[in-house]
This record gives C-alpha cells, sequence and structure tokens, in this order.
C-alpha cells in the first residue's frame, strides 16, 4: 500500500527534500518563537528606555533556566511519539500524548508559583544592576504567572513535530506572533505600561497559542488526536519520556545556570553592557535557529527511521543535516557579521550599548559552524535513546570549561569580547566531544543488533 505524503511520515523518499519541507517550517517557527521576547526588546529599548532594556534582557536567563527542563522532557516526549508513530504503533501514540499533556498541566502550575517566588533571589543572586532590578522583578512576575500556557503549548507542539507535522505550529505562532507585536505597541506605548505591558503582550499571546494547539489535537482524525475525558499519565509511558528527557532536561538547566553566571559577569560592567550584551544574544539566538531547527529535524527524522528499522536511511540523514545546517549558518553568519553595528542599532542608538553588543557578534559569528555538528550529532543520539551523551558534553563544554574559562581569563583582560570567546570555544569543544562518541560508540550497530534479538 502506497504511503500518503502528507502523513509526516520521513521512513521513504528523497531524504533532502523532506528534511528541508519538515525543516523550513521548523525554522520559520522558531523565528516567530524567537520574535516573541526579540519584540518586547525592540518597543521596551526604543520607547520606554536603555535601562528597561537591560531589564528584559536580564529577565531572560532566569526564564530558560526556568523551563529548561520541562522543554527537555518535552524532547523526550517527541523521541517516544516519533519512534511509535514510525513503527506504526498507534496505541503507544495515542497513550503518549494523553500521558504527557497531562503532566504538561500540572508541571506548568508547579512551574508558575516556583517562578513568582524565586525570580526575586535569582535576580539578585546574579548581581543584577539596582536600576533594573525593579523592572526585571516586574516583568519575570507577570511571565511566570502565565507558565502553564507555555508548557502546554510547547507540549502540544512537540507532538504535531514528531510526527512531521511542523506547519500546523507554524501557521499558530505567525498568527499570535502579530499579535504579540501589537499588544506590545498598545500596552507599552498607548497604555505606557514599561516593561510589565511587555510581558503581558507575551503572556497573552501564549495563551492564545496554547488553545489553539488544544483545538487543532482535538480536531485531528490521526492516532494522536487528543480526548480531554481521556487525560491521565500512564506510568509505562511516563517512564519511557522520563528515560530520554531527563537527561536533555538536566543538561538544559545546568547549561541555563551557566548562562545565569555568565550574566552576572555581564552585569559586572554596567548597564549599557547588559543592555548591548542582551542585544547581541537576540542574534545568537537568531543564528541558532537553524542550528536548532536541523537539531531537531534530525530528532524526528532518526526517530521515525528508527522505528522503521531502516538503518542506512538514518546514516544518510545525518549527513545531508550537517550540510544544510552549515551551509545556512555561514549565509546567515556573514550577513550578521558585516553589518553587527546596524543589527544592534535596531534595539538601541546608545553608542556604547551598539559598541558591547557588536563586539561579542563579531567574536561569536565565525564559529557557528561547530554548533551544527554539535547540535546534528546530539539529536541523532537523542533519537536513539542516549540522552546522556549530548548531556555530559554540552554539561562539560558549556559549564565547566566555559565558567573555568571566563573565571580566569577575565582576571586579566576585563573586556566583554571575553564573554563572546567563552561561548565561541567552548562550542568548539563540544562539537569535538560528541563528534567522538558519534563515531567511535558504534551506536547505530548496537541498535540494529539489539533489533536482531
Amino acid at each position: 500500500m502506497k504511503e500518503k505524503k502528507n502523513n509526516g511520515l520521513m521512513t521513504s523518499g528523497n531524504i533532502y527534500e523532506q528534511l528541508i519541507i519538515f525543516s523550513i517550517p521548523l525554522l520559520l517557527g522558531n523565528f516567530f518563537q524567537l520574535m516573541y521576547n526579540t519584540i518586547d526588546s525592540v518597543v521596551v529599548g526604543n520607547f520606554v528606555g536603555s535601562t528597561a532594556l537591560a531589564a528584559v534582557g536580564a529577565s531572560t536567563p532566569i526564564i530558560n533556566f526556568m523551563i529548561a527542563f520541562f522543554m527537555g522532557l518535552a524532547t523526550g516526549a517527541g523521541v517516544v511519539v516519533s519512534r511509535y508513530y514510525g513503527a506504526r504503533k498507534t496505541d503507544g501514540v495515542h497513550k503518549t500524548v494523553h500521558t504527557f499533556i497531562a503532566f504538561s498541566l500540572i508541571f506548568g502550575l508547579i512551574l508558575s508559583a516556583v517562578g513568582v517566588l524565586m525570580a526575586p533571589y535569582f535576580l539578585r543572586w546574579m548581581s543584577t544592576p539596582a536600576d533594573t532590578i525593579k523592572e526585571a522583578e516586574a516583568y519575570l512576575a507577570i511571565y511566570f504567572a502565565g507558565n502553564v500556557f507555555v508548557t502546554i503549548y510547547n507540549a502540544g507542539t512537540g507532538i504535531l513535530q514528531a510526527v512531521g507535522d511542523a506547519k500546523t505550529p507554524l501557521y499558530i505562532l505567525i498568527a499570535t506572533s502579530i499579535m504579540n507585536v501589537f499588544l506590545d505597541l498598545f500596552f507599552v506605548i498607548v497604555l505606557r505600561m514599561g516593561v510589565a505591558g511587555a510581558a503581558w503582550a507575551t503572556i497573552i499571546s501564549e495563551a492564545v497559542s496554547m488553545c489553539l494547539v488544544i483545538y487543532v489535537l482535538m480536531h485531528t482524525d490521526k492516532e494522536y488526536k487528543l480526548y480531554l475525558s481521556k487525560l491521565r499519565i500512564d506510568g509505562k509511558y511516563l517512564k519511557e519520556i522520563v528515560k530520554i528527557g531527563v537527561p536533555a532536561g538536566l543538561q538544559g538547566m545546568v547549561v541555563s545556570v551557566s548562562n545565569v553566571m555568565v550574566m552576572s559577569y555581564i552585569n559586572g560592567f554596567g548597564s549599557a553592557s547588559v543592555a548591548g550584551f542582551s542585544s547581541a544574544n537576540k542574534y545568537d539566538n537568531f543564528l541558532g535557529l537553524p542550528v536548532n531547527s536541523f537539531g531537531l529535524a534530525i530528532t524526528t527524522f532518526v526517530g521515525q527511521n528508527l522505528g522503521a528499522k531502516k538503518y542506512d536511511r538514518v546514516k544518510k540523514g545525518v549527513h545531508a543535516t550537517l550540510i544544510l545546517s552549515i551551509a545556512t549558518v555561514l549565509i546567515l553568519g556573514m550577513i550578521v557579521f558585516a553589518f553587527a553595528d546596524l543589527c544592534i542599532s535596531f534595539f538601541s542608538q546608545d553608542p556604547e550599548v551598539i559598541q558591547a553588543g557588536a563586539t561579542c557578534i563579531k567574536v561569536m559569528c565565525p564559529f557557528y559552524f561547530a554548533l551544527c555538528f554539535h547540535q546534528v550529532y546530539s539529536g541523532a543520539l537523542r533519537a536513539s535513546g542516549r540522552s546522556s551523551v549530548p548531556m555530559v558534553t554540552s554539561i562539560m563544554a558549556f559549564v565547566v570549561i566555559r565558567q573555568i574559562f571566563l573565571a580566569i581569563v577575565l582576571q586579566f583582560n576585563h573586556d566583554i569580547s571575553i564573554v563572546g570567546w567563552g561561548y565561541s570555544l567552548t562550542w568548539i569543544l563540544a562539537a569535538s566531544f560528541t563528534a567522538f562518541y558519534y563515531f567511535h560508540s558504534h551506536w547505530l550497530q548496537t541498535e540494529e543488533a539489539r533489533d536482531r534479538i
């Protein structure tokens, strides 16, 4: 029986075509997701001031830290769904979907409570400048109050992407990102609510995103259809999600802690440098979009093909994804590098802010290719259930070595460019560590041997 082209399966057909078709909506979707916080920064930086921009920037590492563990679990759920979907095991898909949505609701409510209570302490621990801390607290209190919208939305999106549907999340993000822009302008410029207005705009948009993705899951006729009456946590499937998701979640949390510690170094340079680095970080996220998108694409691709026992196709998919991701990053990186000052000026016209941000961009841009190797190999390994490997390599490079490097070198050269070098050099190390395991562990041969038993 011939497969339908729109069923989301990537277990046959042209590999490059499938990866590109699947990755483009992911890339655009991640772009619009990034726009949520970026628009906050653009509007606040231009209509409130550089201090307010620094407040939003100081909030970002804390937000990332608080949701990092959940996003790792979402990765685990996506791997489990993709493998059951590739193996055509309908009951496994159905129970994994309902287990993870139910878990996301509970986890989101807990995360909201913890975030609201702990955010002020995190800001003080990071040595956030006194002229930004009040506004940062206001932004975080509102954002974390709506965290349950974020967890459920990301759970639903991850499920859709795991079955090969990257277009629906894209359409939702386009609609709600446009909404976020108008709400930002209305709350910040018309109502003059400052950073609190930007936070409200983001959370309202996230709530609408959650409602839309749940509506889509409830109205599909596929095996991943969601029934609210069947929401319950099945221990067997939660265990599978946790096995893959916890290492990824711990990795995300520990790396986020490292980024919070990096921000504490940045805070020592003053508000202008905080604003500049935060603006540069938006372009860091932008250049990371194709890296993360292709990393997610190969996770879904490998997961489905391992489920279908198509091992040669797995190797070809990894090779194709590397080529596509590196080519994309090199093109985008050259553009951002060439126009670094202009890029930062979109967020602030302050010369000190522009200089600090452009300095970081120019140090980091030439090294994004290394992230491609790390993310693609990590995505393939996670799809095989080996989440602990990317966790160890990422923590060693992005946390241990990065913090040692910054702690030592900043003592001798107190320049913000050193922070950029801390990222660039550790990207190369992470790529080297992960590639070594990928090629020398014979992980794919182990998968083949396991299936022959």
